[in-house]
């Protein structure tokens, strides 16, 4: 078995990977509920993030809104999710988890990914 080579290039924004989750086929609606579920499950705080496709892997990604602390709604969530993504049409639009007990991201997957222009 040998492992595949993902090329990604600085030079090639559209080949660059922003985590794990990024290396899958892009979640669907069905896949990205799950997410927000187990997220709400485990008692962590959701926000959501967006950033051009040509800035991706900078450090800093614009805050949609403050964290949704305490939301267990899923549904409002995703609506959320649905929000950023249209008020920044072309944006990649990122997903964190935030877990309370080690004050740190516990979860962190792009769940809309921008094109670039």
């Amino acid at each position: 078995m040998s492992v595949q080579d993902y090329t990604s290039r600085l030079s090639d924004p559209a080949s660059r990977k922003m985590g794990t989750f990024s290396y899958l086929p892009e979640m669907d609606d069905a896949q990205i509920r799950k997410q927000v579920e187990w997220i709400v499950k485990h008692g962590w705080n959701p926000a959501v993030e967006h950033t051009e496709p040509e800035h991706a892997t900078s450090n800093y990604w614009y805050m949609w809104k403050l964290p949704m602390f305490g939301e267990t709604d899923v549904d409002a969530i995703l609506a959320e999710i649905k929000a950023c993504a249209e008020a920044n049409p072309g944006n990649h639009v990122r997903l964190i988890g935030y877990n309370n007990f080690t004050q740190s991201q516990g979860a962190n997957m792009v769940v809309v990914r921008g094109k670039m222009v």
